[in-house]
């Protein structure tokens, strides 16, 4: 064969190998490092370039994409979304959740990540494209907290986007299929597929709906045994590529909850992904990981990555509106946690034991939340006792700079709806609620330990009633009652206590008050919830103030008022000095009283829930 050369003619063999060098040029993997951006605005409609994306292991793939049009201020003011079709591999397994972030280039220049995706059924692989200059600017805001942050406190729907209909149109021309809807198709953030491993099916049947109305999507995987710290592990200079993928770690450990996204940019400290928010936190102190991708899963309903979180290579920095921040390098403080769950047999010895290591995110909205579903998960599928058992926990949270909090409670069976179990998690993380809740000082937490055992009956009973055999007592004198409580089955318990009326108790009439821990404190639980400016001292205080519901208290009722202040009790306070306390004080911050003055003097351990409560009437002579 021969070939021709002249001027104005170009050898076809030629041709074809600049043809080919050009595509693997295109097709050359992205590295890390400043790149040259492309920005929105020379975005035009038909252009064609590649986006990177990994389907299975870790290595990202080229997927072809086709620019539909420009999709102006659908964002917010001056802040437009590109509109494209993927081709290759998307066109098959549909835009996926775990996609969000993946790198789009056209002509070697970075424009964007791939963010949004047409609402369920939709046969097309239509997607949304988050100009990079949006993402670039996440780190310009390194200390407001934006107003809709996604937390379990404050649950809403994502936002939707309706596609002008121009757009449609062109959506169509770019080969969608003709059988769109004939309105508007809506375009939402690709779900964040929120991993969790090492978690019973019961936890995320409980738990998923809160995380869809977050728009985060609740799957079972797994995560390396790397992933135990917030360390991160020798080589991260070299991870988090654009096009890899990349996990926000909530929990970490012998339990781990990440959310899988993609990168889009790495300038070598720094790395954007996701193009959309994660929670939409603000400034965070996340751990940031690796990911390994197992498969997706091909639908038109809710296609997914299926992946593992690999090994903690940075933290990220911020969680915003067009994207999540992260620093190579960076550590993120997490809690320490601790759980050791026992169940027993009916003589009380220990039948099987597991212990539990796991590292919880620290956020003051969502740490207590995670603490809540890591407990109930500790517990779930340990139940040998069905519904009858009954659950005692012991605690310890151990602050930096404040004292230890000591935690205790029992909770059976009953006849709510909700299962002890349940009852469980809710009480434990209203305790770190309280914590992070107060609006002073974020606690530091340095670690948390709890045990919890199973025990196998339902362990109640109710105080029933209670005698003295003489009304008429002495001040000063020390006098017996005797309590009776049923238990949930078996003989009455009966028990003795003693309780000494003090020297100065005035003449009269007065009470002696048996009663469960709710009881006492119910008013103090009251007095404290009205002060919205109560600091971190206080609220620990408070905490290791409450009484626990599996001792009977015997307390001295007097007919004067007690008066509350934050965590301090002030009985039979006298009114000039009330008068002197309040001066001062702004007129929000009220004393919170009731109208008698309760004495507590000593309690009796029991080893079941105690409730109710009984009075008896004596007469100080």
């Amino acid at each position: 064969m021969t070939h021709r050369f002249g001027k104005g003619v170009m050898c076809p063999l030629f041709v074809l190998f600049a043809l080919a060098a050009q595509a693997a040029t295109v097709q050359e993997r992205p590295k890390a490092g400043k790149v040259e951006i492309l920005p929105a605005s020379q975005i035009k409609p038909g252009m064609t370039g590649t986006a990177w994306t990994v389907f299975t292991g870790s290595e990202p793939e080229a997927v072809p994409v086709e620019i539909i049009g420009l999709w102006k201020n659908a964002w917010g003011p001056k802040q437009d979304i590109i509109l494209a079709k993927l081709g290759g591999k998307v066109q098959r397994t549909n835009v996926a959740g775990g996609m969000s972030g993946s790198p789009v280039y056209i002509g070697g220049k970075l424009i964007g990540a791939v963010a949004l995706r047409i609402s369920v059924f939709s046969p097309d692989a239509i997607c949304g494209i988050t100009p990079i200059e949006l993402m670039l600017e996440i780190n310009d805001y390194d200390s407001t907290r934006p107003a809709d942050a996604r937390t379990p406190d404050k649950l809403q729907q994502r936002a939707a986007l309706r596609v002008p209909g121009e757009l449609l149109g062109q959506a169509v021309a770019a080969g969608a299929s003709p059988t769109l809807p004939a309105r508007s198709p809506v375009l939402i953030p690709i779900e964040t597929p929120l991993t969790f491993s090492g978690f019973h099916d019961s936890v995320l049947r409980e738990f998923s709906p809160l995380f869809q109305q977050l728009g985060i999507q609740a799957v079972q995987g797994g995560a390396a045994g790397s992933l135990r710290g917030s360390a991160p592990a020798p080589g991260w200079q070299n991870a988090l590529r654009p096009g890899e993928s990349v996990a926000g770690v909530l929990v970490s450990g012998d339990m781990s909850v990440t959310g899988l996204g993609t990168v889009t940019y790495n300038d070598g400290k720094r790395v954007l992904a996701f193009g959309h928010p994660f929670f939409n936190l603000g400034p965070v102190q996340m751990p940031m990981s690796k990911g390994e991708v197992l498969m997706v899963l091909s639908s038109q309903f809710q296609p997914n990555k299926f992946a593992n979180a690999t090994e903690i290579v940075g933290a990220l920095k911020q969680d915003r509106h067009s994207g999540i921040m992260g620093e190579l390098g960076a550590t993120a403080e997490m809690v320490p946690v601790a759980v050791k769950v026992r169940t027993y047999d009916d003589s009380d010895a220990v039948l099987k034991e597991k212990q539990l290591h796991f590292n919880v995110f620290v956020q003051q909205k969502w740490t207590p939340y995670l603490m809540m579903i890591t407990l109930f998960n500790s517990v779930s599928g340990m139940n040998d006792f069905s519904e009858e058992a009954t659950y005692r926990l012991s605690g310890e949270v151990e602050l930096e700079g404040h004292p230890n909090i000591s935690l205790n409670t029992m909770l059976a069976p009953s006849d709510m709806p909700v299962p002890p179990s349940m009852l469980l998690a809710g009480w434990w993380g209203d305790k770190f609620n309280r914590l992070f809740g107060n609006a002073v000082k974020t606690p530091r937490l340095k670690r948390v330990n709890a045990t919890i055992d199973l025990l196998p009956q339902r362990r109640v009973a109710a105080i029933e009633n209670a005698w003295i055999a003489n009304n008429e007592v002495e001040a000063g004198s020390e006098v017996a009652v005797k309590v009776y409580l049923r238990p949930y089955r078996g003989e009455r318990i009966e028990r003795e206590v003693k309780l000494r009326i003090p020297a100065g108790l005035p003449k009269g009439e007065h009470r002696i008050l048996l009663s469960d821990a709710d009881t006492l404190n119910r008013v103090q639980s009251y007095a404290a919830s009205a002060n919205r400016f109560m600091d971190l001292r206080e609220t620990v205080s408070l905490l290791n103030q409450e009484r626990s519901n599996n001792r009977l208290y015997a307390s001295l009722v007097q007919g004067r008022p007690t008066y509350y202040d934050d965590d301090k009790v002030m009985p039979s306070l006298p009114a000039s000095v009330l008068n002197v306390m309040q001066t001062g004080r702004a007129a929000n911050r009220a004393f919170v009283s009731s109208p008698e003055s309760v004495l507590e003097q000593t309690s009796i351990p029991f080893d079941l829930v105690v409730s109710g409560n009984q009075s008896l009437k004596i007469t100080v002579k």
